[in-house]
């Protein structure tokens, strides 16, 4: 194609809890050196995850592949109490890489279930996230996706009923799900603010804002990235061709077929130097930024990997 204009999303790739939990680990790796063990990917992208393998990491699905004794670091999405429990047990050395927002979740899990609620948690089922929230109360809690599950629910008390949501989901389609909830247990409760994050809510109006003019939008990020598949369908939803793209050798011709204007995004754990692969590759004449948010949030990293006195 000849040279399209590009409409940048911002914010895109990396949001804080990303960038703390890649901190952590190669931070582990420069003080310690290999191997440090990691629990699940770190974060929920393939490039993110062979930079640290070639540094020393190694990326177990349990626990048990964890020698007795050695280090390991839960991912930024979260573990059950059981998983705690195991490592504690087996005398491993945890450092914590969870998202202090999908802690956030996890406080509320157990407040709600120390209250006598049933818990409703809105999220997808088999996902890292929702797992871990799921085992902090797994007798009293449910997961719905869909407005026919809450449909198809039934609880032991409709006036005791509290919700949570997965923390990469659309927004738009949560509400849909949150509101069909309301209407069947008008006495639901739940968090004071919405436990989606903001990194993933910003990253979603900003690819609704280029799509409005976009006749193609791209968004980097690997396929098992919640919050990267969210932005294609939220693209979607505004009536946009979208298509997710690990790297630029994704992307196919026949997509870009009469697009003079391209979107181009990346979900929260998708690193910033790919999307500069995308756009060298588009040889755009024109790429124009467009900014919708701006994001200053940081979060503490754990004192294990902390180098000196003041540092965070």
């Amino acid at each position: 194609m000849a040279f399209p204009v590009v409409l940048l999303a911002s914010p895109r790739s990396f949001c804080a809890g990303v960038e703390r939990a890649i901190d952590i680990v190669a931070r582990l790796l420069d003080q310690r050196g290999g191997p440090i063990h990691v629990r699940k990917q770190i974060v929920h992208n393939t490039h993110v995850v062979a930079e640290l393998e070639a540094r020393g990491a190694v990326f177990v699905d349990e626990l048990d592949a964890v020698p007795d004794g050695a280090t390991v670091v839960f991912s930024a999405h979260g573990v059950s109490p059981a998983v705690r429990e195991e490592a504690a047990r087996r005398g491993l050395e945890v450092i914590d890489a969870t998202c202090p927002l999908v802690t956030k979740v996890h406080a509320e899990a157990k407040r709600y279930a120390a209250r006598g609620d049933t818990v409703v948690l809105i999220g997808h089922a088999g996902h890292e996230e929702v797992e871990g929230t799921l085992g902090e109360a797994p007798e009293q809690t449910v997961l719905v996706q869909t407005v026919a599950d809450v449909a198809a629910l039934e609880v032991a008390d409709p006036g005791r009923v509290s919700y949570l949501t997965q923390t990469t989901l659309a927004a738009d389609e949560t509400a849909e799900v949150l509101a069909a909830l309301r209407e069947k247990f008008p006495a639901l409760r739940g968090p004071s603010a919405a436990d989606i994050c903001y990194a993933t809510t910003n990253r979603q109006e900003a690819v609704r804002d280029v799509a409005r003019d976009a006749d193609l939008v791209l968004v980097v990020g690997s396929a098992n990235s919640s919050n990267s598949v969210r932005l294609v369908e939220t693209a979607r939803r505004m009536g946009t061709s979208a298509h997710l793209v690990d790297r630029v050798s994704d992307i196919r011709a026949e997509w870009l077929d009469g697009a003079r204007v391209v979107g181009v995004s990346a979900g929260a754990s998708a690193p910033s130097w790919l999307v500069d692969e995308v756009i060298e590759a588009l040889g755009a004449w024109d790429v124009q930024v467009r900014e919708t948010a701006r994001e200053t949030i940081q979060f503490t990293l754990p004192a294990a990997v902390r180098k000196g006195p003041g540092q965070s």
